[in-house]
Order: structure tokens, then C-alpha cells, then sequence
């Protein structure tokens, strides 16, 4: 169990079949894991330092500091967290959750989103009915923000499982989808086809955005930019940093720079 001077508790469920908690803030450290669990609720969880991924049957979803993953009520979830995570959980009740998309999903932060998020997770409620209204401006931002592209969609098809299963295991692989279809007994028409059908998205994209997730872990575990360009399948640096600066809305610079905790900002 991790805790914080907030008063905040996490822990991993194995034996005991209680949920965590659906808000609160804690500090939480670099790889913990919260296994698959469900609400009633819906719940969105921040990474105000560091970044949080949300799995969920529908694929992941990564969320960086400028970031928000949004999980509806009856969603089958997990999370994990990467760099020391400042991590905040924020209830959206069932019966709010209408004016929001029905599907996992992840938001940008506006910097007015950031400070209700922050507000409702850093103090004791002030007076009757300011959260409410606070969870009320928060169901206002994201209903007018356009959902982020930090999804990574898995396909049913066991032709396509069998190309994403080999890129999981080695995200920096070179090999062209008709090579990776030699090995799924699929054409690279056929795979390209149900990439799109299925995933909604080309297979180029996909693996740019599994190569993304892995950065993030990669960062977040302390290697340096261009290690984590050679490992994850960039040819140099300056093509990981636009890919992962389109793909993430920032830097790879700034986003390390988010994850450090600011006891060890003037280290």
C-alpha cells in the first residue's frame, strides 16, 4: 500500500475484492499496478507528475501530465503508473456520466481543468455542495474537449492478434507488414484492410502508437531521449521527438520534465 500525507490509499487488488478508492491524490511509485477492477461511477484519473495507462478491453489508453483518462461506469479497468506518480482520482456519478462519451477515453488538460481536478482531490470539501459544482464545471470541460489519440485499439481477428503480438514483444521492429503477414499467413492487402476495419486506424499508426507507449515507459524509467528513440524503432532522435511531440502534445523534454517530483527540482 502507498499512501501520502493527503491521506490517500492505493493498493494492488489480489486477495481482497474491495475497489480502490474512486477519489483521492496519492504519490504513487513507478510501476505500481492496480489490477482489473469496475465502478459504478465513472472515474477519471489524473497524473498531475508523471503518467497513468488504463486497459481495458477495448485496448489502452496512456495519460501524461497533460492528460486524463475518463473510464464510464461498468468498465472493466486496470491502471499502471510510470515516473513517481502524482496520481488524482475524481468521481463523475452515474447519473452525470450522460453528458460525457460512453466508451474509455482520454481528455486534454486545459489549464482550467487542471486546477478543478486538482481542487477536488487536494482538500476537504468547504462547504455543502462545492464539490458538486466543482464535478460540474469538470463534466463541462470534457464534454466540449475532442477525445486524444494516446488509444491503442487490440484487434479479435487472429490474423491481426498475431501481427500486434509480435510488435508488443519488440516495438522496434523493422519489419514491413507484408513481412509481419508471412508469419500471420495474411496478406499485407488483408492486414492493411482489417487494421482499418478493425482498429480504426493504419497499420503505420498503430505501430506509431505502441512505439509512443513504450517511450513513455522508457522515459519514465530514466533513459535518455535517444536511447529510446534506437529502442522503440526510430531511425534518429529528431523523428522520435515529432512523432512523440504529435502524438502526446509535447516534447519529449517536457514531458520528463513533468515527471519529476518537485522535492527534486533543485537536486
Amino acid at each position: 500500500m502507498t499512501s501520502s500525507p493527503r491521506g490517500f490509499a492505493v493498493r494492488a487488488r489480489t486477495a481482497d475484492p474491495t475497489p480502490p478508492p474512486l477519489q483521492g491524490a496519492g504519490w504513487l511509485p513507478h510501476g505500481f499496478h492496480l489490477d482489473t477492477h469496475t465502478h459504478a461511477d465513472g472515474q477519471l484519473v489524473y497524473a498531475a507528475a508523471g503518467a497513468v495507462a488504463t486497459t481495458t478491453a477495448h485496448g489502452t489508453w496512456v495519460a501524461p501530465a497533460n492528460r486524463v483518462t475518463w473510464t464510464p461506469p461498468g468498465f472493466d479497468h486496470s491502471h499502471r503508473f510510470y515516473g513517481r506518480t502524482d496520481t488524482r482520482l475524481v468521481t463523475i456519478p452515474a447519473a452525470s456520466c450522460g453528458d460525457l462519451v460512453g466508451h474509455p477515453s482520454v481528455f486534454a488538460v486545459s489549464p482550467l481543468l487542471r486546477e478543478v481536478l486538482l481542487a477536488l482531490t487536494d482538500r476537504a470539501e468547504a462547504r455543502p455542495g462545492a464539490f458538486a459544482r466543482l464535478r460540474a464545471v469538470v463534466v463541462d470541460e470534457l464534454a466540449d474537449t475532442p477525445a486524444q489519440s494516446l488509444h491503442l485499439p487490440e484487434p479479435r481477428d487472429d490474423r491481426l492478434r498475431t501481427v500486434t503480438d509480435l510488435l508488443h514483444a519488440d516495438p522496434g521492429r523493422v519489419a514491413t507488414l507484408t513481412e509481419l503477414g508471412r508469419a500471420a499467413g495474411a496478406s499485407e492487402r488483408t492486414l492493411s484492410r482489417l487494421f482499418h476495419s478493425e482498429l480504426g486506424m493504419s497499420f503505420h499508426r498503430w505501430r506509431t502508437i505502441l512505439r509512443i507507449h513504450h517511450a513513455l515507459v522508457h522515459l519514465a524509467d530514466g533513459r535518455s531521449v535517444t536511447d529510446t528513440a534506437v529502442e522503440c524503432g526510430w531511425s534518429n532522435p529528431s523523428s522520435f521527438i515529432e512523432a512523440f511531440t504529435e502524438v502526446v502534445g509535447q516534447t519529449p523534454g517536457r514531458y520528463v520534465a513533468g515527471l519529476r517530483h518537485p522535492d527534486d527540482i533543485h537536486r
